[in-house]
């Protein structure tokens, strides 16, 4: 059996406060829940029930954050998750309010990173890739999002024109035009093809 070492006022928000297990932050509770259930330091607990406990009481307050936090943007579960982990919130409560989101459609990994890949320019498929696994996007999607895109190589040479601009189009910087194209998430046969549009030659680089 767990013990609860610490029931402390929250700094930004006085009717709430934090739960501590162990010696470990565990999760945010509202003041009044915490007199109710009288949770206080040395009291033995099982996790569990605190689990339900904060999903019982707080689980519509935590749906309405998660649905405010998407309104601005698109959002991946992930995100969503760590979100309301970091307002204090345990796992009961993060698996239900993604439950209700996925529900009624307000979120799908699949969906943001089409319109991520669809949206971002000046980046090949490894960038984009990288970029939504930053953003905690499964892996399925990423793969279906950007199996439905081909790499542009006239995108490829945008950038690349970008890069040379200034530039002489000797042999050496022409090189680096290539390296700075697979730096930015683009395959070797599409910085190639766009290595030759500019005017680079046709040789083993």
């Amino acid at each position: 059996m767990s013990e609860i070492t610490l029931v402390e006022p929250q700094k930004k928000d006085k009717t709430r406060c934090n739960v501590y297990v162990d010696g470990v932050f565990y999760c945010g509770i509202k003041l009044e829940v915490a007199v109710k259930y009288h949770l206080k330091s040395g009291m033995p607990v099982d996790k569990a029930r605190l689990d339900e406990i904060q999903l019982e009481t707080e689980k519509s307050q935590a749906l309405d954050k998660a649905i405010t936090h998407l309104s601005a943007t698109m959002k991946t579960e992930r995100q969503i998750k760590d979100f309301l982990t970091k307002k204090g919130y345990t796992e009961a409560v993060c698996d239900y309010v993604l439950e209700k989101l996925k529900y009624h459609n307000l979120v799908d990994d699949y969906s943001y990173c089409r319109a991520y890949v669809q949206s971002v320019k000046g980046k090949g498929k490894r960038a984009l890739y990288a970029d939504l696994i930053k953003r905690g996007a499964d892996k399925s999607a990423i793969g279906q999002a950007l199996d439905e895109v081909e790499e542009d190589d006239g995108e490829a040479l945008a950038v690349l024109e970008k890069y040379m601009r200034g530039k002489q189009p000797t042999k050496e910087n022409t090189l680096k035009g290539l390296k700075y194209l697979i730096a930015r998430g683009f395959e070797y046969e599409t910085a190639k093809s766009a290595l030759l549009k500019f005017g680079g030659e046709d040789e083993d680089y």
